[in-house]
Parts: structure tokens; C-alpha cells; sequence
């Protein structure tokens, strides 16, 4: 092990690791995963072929027995248009059926699933294609390939089975290659974290509002529904109106957000007589939330287990996972590592261990980036340690919680000021939903801290904004510069500010003080 890690003991995780076992480099897996996708897939429907695999709300609905043979039709169609094994397919549909369709039929044609948001613009879906060299593109326009039913046999568990690419909010995204092994691990640490009863089969109904192109939508909601026999209900684009109808009509019982979403969807009208009876987890991440939201949400979904998931595209989604029983009481974190997952800290001072850059290894962590030897090299080290990015702080229980990011440590007058912290405070001030702080260059501090803040329907009063912050932060810690935003902050598919996008176009004004 490298000597600056310090690791995270796991004494007191709550999560644990029964089924698993250890390799020669002392990284834990699981023992009795199926060893591909293709291999979870047809166990599924061989138990129960005629349950309901796929829903996209208002359109098409596919049985697991469907889903199986519609997609070895796209693999022959992608094999009679000259695919061969390795080939990268670019998959650009909307959520829906046809986006699942073509990533099974993708890999039973042994190809690579390239997983392209589809709210890029022309450049940047340019820069994918061309750095995954795609052979094929299926483009939101073009049609299913259909051909006679193909099913690549021979591959396995250390296979790569699909590629999403990072944000690209420092630059161009990364292609970040992901076995069958890695995702099929997160489906499982997602199943034990939650403590989803492995024989739930149809019981369990979980509504994808976020992107599939997103590791969340995709391997932590479609791919453990497959996993486990339930039922992936899709919206093609987020509809608050139609998120609440669909709670009752569809019986949802497994739900993920951003905070933002929530908070918005408690307001809306019709929420507060919506049935939710059958929801049973509300998982949540990307962005600090309130406990007053979290208590809100545990009384809205009073049936539910309520949870945060921090994670990355690098770990095929979950690190690590916050349970119901710390969601109000330790809101400002993001939790445990989750079964497979060791995690540890490279200190920013060695005299305190707990302080410091988070690093993670496991069999869900990507080995490289594609065609990035440099960057890999730079982030994942010779033992499989991905070094996250992420400052952090370690409670003596174990528990993760989140200083910010390494490039966005505010420095103020030599005083270290995390944004995340000063975000937390905001989202819990009258009338704000979102909230962005930045550093604001100054000739005396260095830097100051700046604030973007966003209330929906209602708009933030300054004033009562700024004399929050007062109560609950340090006075170097409270904002210097407030903004208003009249439109929500932008974000990546994953619920994470784009900064870059609003340090180029925030106008700040005179200082508050």
C-alpha cells in the first residue's frame, strides 16, 4: 500500500461483508456474482420471463423474455452492419426503451456500450465520438438495428462492457471504461447498503428520472432492477407533475434525486395527496442538502428508508452510502464505504490522519481511463488507488463527509474556507433551493467568497439570506458577494454544479460588506 494512505478502519460500518472475499492484492469482491450482464439478464428471464423489465412512461413496455430477444435482434443488426467484438457503439436515444434495447444489444453483440449525454452540444458529442472511436452511431434519429438474434458468447467478468464519460468540467471528458465485473459489483453494494431483500423480484419498482447516459440512472436503478427481477419505470425527461402521478399509478417503491428535485417536488401541487405508500427507498446525492429537507422527506415518504450516495463515474456510481438511521443527525454526509470499497486518506498534514484527499480502491474502481495514460498514471496509482480529487473529513465512527473539491477550496486571507460547507448553510436559509459559492479574486484577501442562490418560485431575500449564514457559519466563512439567479444553476446529469459555466458568466457587483 502506498505509505501516505491512511486508511478508513471499518469498525464501525454498518455495512457488512458477508458473500465476499479477497484477492491476492487485498481488494474484497464478491464471490457469487454472475459473471457478465448477459449472464444477470438471462438468469433473470429464465425466473420470471413474463414479469415486466422495462416501462417508459408513455410509451413502450417490455417483458424480461422481451427485452432479451428484441435485443439480440439489435445484436444481429449491429453485427450484419460489420460490428465486431471490442467495437464501440455510441448509444445517443432518449431514456427510454430503445436507450436499453441498444445498450443490451450492444453487448450481446460484443460490443461497447459509449454512453453519450445527450444534452451536449454538436462539438462535444464530436469530441466523444471521436476519442471512443465509435464504428457505429446510434443517433436519437436513427432507427433500432435489427437483424436475426445474435448473443456473443465467451465474454467475461473483466470484459468491458460500456464507457461513460466524465462531465468534463475541467475540459473534455474522460472515457472511463467499466467491466461487467465493476458494474455488477455496484448493483450488488447498492442492493446490501439498502438492505433490498434479494427475492423482492416484481416488488421492486424503481423510477428513473435521471439520465440513463448517468452512472446513477443506469447501474444504480436499470441494472439492479434487472438484477434482481423488478421493473425499470423511465421517464424520458423530468416532469415533476408526471414524477408524482407516477408514484401511485406505477407503485413505485425505489426513487433517486438531487436534493433540488425534492425540495422542489414537495412543493408541488398534488404532492401532498399523492399515495406513496409503496416507496420504500429515497436515495438522494450530488449536492449538500438541508436536514430540514431530510426530515421532510422522511415524513413525506414515511414508509421509506431514506439515503445519500456519493460516488463516481470512476467507481461505476456508489463509494459510499449514508443510512436512514444518520440521515437527519449527519446530513453533511455522505457515510460508510459500502462492502466492496476500501477507502482511505493521503493527509494534507500528517498530524491529522483525518483530514485530507480520499482515495479508494475496489472492484467497481475503473484500472484507466481510455487512451489517457498520463491521466490515469496521475490519479490511479500501481495498488488500483483512485485518487478521487475530494478533500474529506473522517468522524471517529468512519463516516465520509465531503470539504470540497480540491480546486475549489476558497483561500481567504490564508484561512482554508470550504464551498461545500458555506452551500450547506445557504440551502438551509429562507426561500433558497440551490445554492453555488465561488472564490472572487481581491487584491487584500486573495479571495473572497461569492454565492449564487436560486429559490424557485420565490425569490431570496438578501438580507435574511446573509444574516442566516451569520448564525451557523464563521464570519470569514459567510459570503462577501450574493447573487440571485432567476434560473436554476447549471448541473451535469449527475446533480454536480457546473462551476466552470458560472465562474465565465457571473457578474458580482459591489461586496455586501
Amino acid at each position: 500500500m502506498n505509505d501516505q494512505i491512511v486508511p478508513i478502519g471499518r469498525a464501525r460500518n454498518p455495512f457488512g461483508r458477508s458473500g465476499t472475499g479477497t484477492d491476492d492484492a487485498g481488494r474484497t469482491y464478491y464471490v457469487d456474482l454472475p459473471a457478465t450482464l448477459l449472464a444477470a439478464l438471462e438468469t433473470t428471464v429464465a425466473a420470471v420471463g413474463d414479469a415486466e423489465a422495462i416501462a417508459e412512461l408513455g410509451g413502450e413496455r417490455l417483458t424480461y423474455r422481451q427485452l432479451w430477444d428484441r435485443a439480440a435482434r439489435v445484436a444481429g443488426g449491429l453485427r450484419a452492419a460489420g460490428l465486431h467484438g471490442g467495437d464501440r457503439v455510441a448509444v445517443r436515444y432518449p431514456a427510454g426503451t430503445n436507450w436499453v434495447l441498444a445498450f443490451y444489444g450492444t453487448i450481446m453483440a460484443g460490443g461497447i456500450v459509449v454512453a453519450v449525454n445527450t444534452r451536449s452540444s454538436d462539438p462535444e458529442v464530436r469530441f466523444v465520438l471521436q476519442d471512443s472511436g465509435t464504428t457505429i452511431d446510434l443517433a436519437a434519429d436513427t432507427a433500432l438495428p435489427d437483424g436475426e438474434p445474435y448473443v456473443m458468447q465467451g465474454l467475461s467478468s473483466d470484459d468491458t462492457a460500456a464507457m461513460f464519460y466524465t462531465s468534463g468540467t475541467t475540459g473534455n471528458p474522460k472515457g472511463v471504461p467499466t467491466t461487467h465485473r465493476a458494474f455488477l459489483t455496484n448493483s450488488m453494494n447498492m442492493i446490501r447498503t439498502l438492505g433490498i431483500p434479494e427475492d423482492i423480484g416484481a416488488g421492486l419498482r424503481t423510477l428513473i428520472s435521471v439520465p440513463l447516459f448517468h452512472v446513477t440512472g443506469c447501474n444504480s436503478q436499470l441494472l439492479v432492477a434487472t438484477l434482481l427481477g423488478g421493473a425499470a419505470i423511465i421517464m424520458p425527461a423530468l416532469d415533476r407533475a408526471g414524477l408524482i402521478d407516477a408514484l401511485s399509478a406505477e407503485r413505485i417503491s425505489f426513487l433517486v434525486t438531487v436534493p433540488a428535485v425534492y425540495a422542489l417536488l414537495l412543493r408541488t401541487p398534488g404532492f401532498d395527496t399523492a399515495d406513496c405508500s409503496d416507496v420504500r427507498w429515497v436515495g438522494y446525492g450530488g449536492a449538500p442538502i438541508a436536514p430540514t429537507l431530510v426530515a421532510a422527506l422522511q415524513h413525506a415518504f414515511p414508509a421509506a428508508e431514506v439515503f445519500n450516495g456519493y460516488g463516481m463515474t470512476e467507481t461505476a456510481s456508489l463509494l459510499t452510502v449514508l443510512p436512514h438511521a444518520d440521515a437527519v443527525t449527519h446530513a453533511d454526509s455522505v457515510g460508510y464505504a459500502v462492502p466492496t470499497i476500501d477507502l482511505g486518506v493521503v493527509p494534507h498534514d500528517p498530524a491529522d490522519p483525518s483530514f485530507g484527499e480520499l482515495v479508494g480502491r475496489g472492484p467497481n474502481v475503473t484500472s484507466r481511463y481510455w487512451n489517457r495514460p498520463e491521466t490515469t498514471a496521475e490519479t490511479i496509482d500501481a495498488d488500483g488507488w483512485l485518487h478521487t480529487g475530494d478533500i474529506v473529513r473522517v468522524d471517529d465512527a468512519g463516516r465520509v463527509h465531503i470539504v470540497d473539491r480540491i480546486k475549489d477550496i476558497i483561500i481567504r486571507g490564508g484561512e482554508n474556507i470550504s464551498s461545500i460547507e458555506v452551500e450547506a448553510a445557504l440551502v438551509a436559509a429562507p426561500g433558497v433551493l440551490e445554492a453555488a459559492v465561488l472564490a472572487v479574486p481581491d487584491d487584500v484577501m486573495g479571495e473572497k467568497v461569492g454565492a449564487i442562490v436560486f429559490g424557485g418560485d420565490d425569490v431570496p431575500a438578501p438580507a435574511a439570506v446573509i444574516d442566516h449564514c451569520r448564525t451557523v457559519l464563521a464570519d470569514f466563512k459567510v459570503p462577501q458577494y450574493l447573487v440571485v439567479a432567476d434560473k436554476p444553476l447549471p448541473r451535469n446529469p449527475g446533480g454536480k454544479l457546473l462551476k466552470a459555466r458560472l465562474r465565465g458568466a457571473v457578474e458580482w457587483g459591489a461586496p455586501l460588506r
